[in-house]
């Protein structure tokens, strides 16, 4: 929530270009220079917009804001308490309204864009690297935005525009982003019509959010509406999906399994034919067969030519923390993931299972503050899927990570698996490494890319991957 500057606009003109129904009270010709919607960053010349939260209200700081040289407040109220030379644009809901407010002050830079945006549970960023890279390959600049490059897969709505506008700004052309459900849920995406909408998915998780499966798929639901995007490109293997190419309003792409053929998936590829096309995409995981399909799909809605798609999945790069080999020299396949919903792990441990060679271990955990309703299912589907399974530490935040330990096994299934608990995840990571046997496959869940763990409102250094590479030379030194 960073505070921005902005090309000179009054607030007359703010207000007509977000197309927003609006109470300006004041000087409608005030000219704003900046925007924010955390008081502590305003400079003179700034807008406020106050944003009513689960732990805060904006609205309690605008005196901060008004000290620091606000000249501006976004509100869903007038107060009268305010200084009579700061206008008040008043709103029913600021945050329904921050995603045009925020297009508007920056110049509609999505108009200038093409746009994709991909929602889903599991792979949205695989998908999105991918597609990234068949749109180079044929020419194409682009920007991709989500869980890797930034805290939020979606950014705040002030954020999220102000990136749009650098892109543009640098001559980028495309930018596909990943586009979160509580980033529908709270219109951060608004004031932007994408080209191409993408769905991968719908799983277990983010239910302490949304509260049901049902109002889950509410809010990916947005995505697909002709406000919100100009064609849909659906997964029709998943339920879900099924129900959104159902329910079309746009045009609509489907993919699935049975469009292809001849599908070979290793540790570290996989191949298959695609409408007489014979597509390799140097990533290994049956997962990475459905998100090269989503991105194919895609890439053909943008007008990449078959060659282009062909050579660019040759030349895709390994996505970080998605099923990613950490390399070594002692033959056992060591793969980090980023799995940490429920479908995504049983997902991640079949594929596994059919390409190992030996026996299948499983490091995870599950992260504290969030849906705990998940655990047990997480620790059934370990025991059913995996040899041994070693249940760990994952961002435990401010609960114990002993009782999340207890929760996830209390779903195990009895005699189906070799099951401990270490609740030190670097120490789990060794064990289940130094505990392998040649051939066999360890698999690391749920934190993938993250390079820190969380706990007590404390963040430590700690990656999966460096961590499986410091065991693994132990591990070689040992057998010397």
């Amino acid at each position: 929530m960073a505070r921005h500057s902005v090309s000179p606009v009054s607030i007359d003109s703010l207000v007509l270009h977000a197309d927003i129904v609006a109470t300006i009270v004041g000087d409608k010709n005030v000219v704003v220079t900046g925007i924010t919607q955390d008081s502590r960053n305003v400079e003179p010349g700034d807008i406020l917009c106050c944003i009513r939260g689960d732990s805060f209200d904006g609205h309690q700081f605008i005196g901060e804001a008004v000290s620091r040289g606000a000249v501006a407040v976004l509100v869903d109220h007038i107060d009268e308490s305010i200084d009579s030379s700061v206008v008040q644009i008043v709103v029913t809901d600021v945050r329904q309204v921050l995603g045009r407010i925020a297009s508007a002050v920056f110049g509609h830079p999505a108009s200038s864009l093409k746009m994709v945006g991909i929602t889903g549970t599991n792979g949205k960023t695989s998908t999105a690297a991918i597609l990234g890279t068949l749109i180079e390959a044929h020419g194409g600049s682009v920007y991709v935005m989500g869980t890797l490059t930034g805290a939020r897969t979606t950014p705040e709505s002030i954020d999220l525009h102000a990136q749009l506008r650098s892109c543009v700004d640098a001559g980028i052309d495309h930018v596909v982003m990943e586009v979160s459900s509580h980033a529908l849920e709270h219109h951060r995406v608004d004031g932007i019509v994408f080209d191409v909408a993408v769905f991968t998915n719908l799983g277990h998780d983010h239910l302490d959010f949304h509260g049901s499966m049902e109002n889950y798929f509410a809010a990916k639901r947005r995505l697909f509406n002709s406000e919100q995007a100009r064609v849909a490109v659906v997964n029709v293997d998943d339920t879900y999906g099924q129900q959104l190419h159902a329910e079309a309003v746009i045009p609509t792409s489907t993919y699935s399994l049975a469009n292809i053929s001849d599908v070979v998936v290793t540790s570290s590829h996989v191949s298959f034919t695609w409408k007489s096309l014979d597509i390799r995409v140097p990533i290994g995981g049956s997962y990475a067969v459905m998100n090269a399909l989503a991105a194919i799909t895609a890439a053909r809605e943008l007008g990449v030519p078959e060659q282009h798609i062909v050579s660019g999945c040759a030349s895709v790069q390994t996505v970080p923390g998605r099923f990613e080999l950490v390399p070594n020299d002692v033959d056992i396949d060591v793969v980090v993931d980023f799995a940490h919903t429920p479908e995504a792990l049983e997902g991640l441990l079949i594929n596994a299972r059919e390409i190992t060679r030996g026996r299948l271990t499983v490091v995870f955990g599950c992260g504290g503050d969030r849906d705990q309703a998940k655990r047990p299912l997480m620790g059934d589907i370990a025991s059913r899927r995996a040899d041994v399974v070693i249940v760990t530490s994952d961002n435990p935040r401010s609960e114990d990570p002993h009782r999340i330990i207890t929760e996830v096994v209390s779903g195990v299934e009895a005699n189906l698996a070799m099951v401990s608990s270490i609740v030190n995840r670097e120490n789990a990571i060794e064990s289940a490494i130094l505990g392998a046997k040649r051939g066999d496959m360890v698999v690391i869940a749920g934190k993938g890319h993250e390079t820190t763990q969380e706990a007590n409102g404390v963040l430590t250094p700690s990656s999966d991957v460096v961590i499986a590479a410091r065991v693994l030379q132990i591990r070689k030194e040992k057998t010397k």
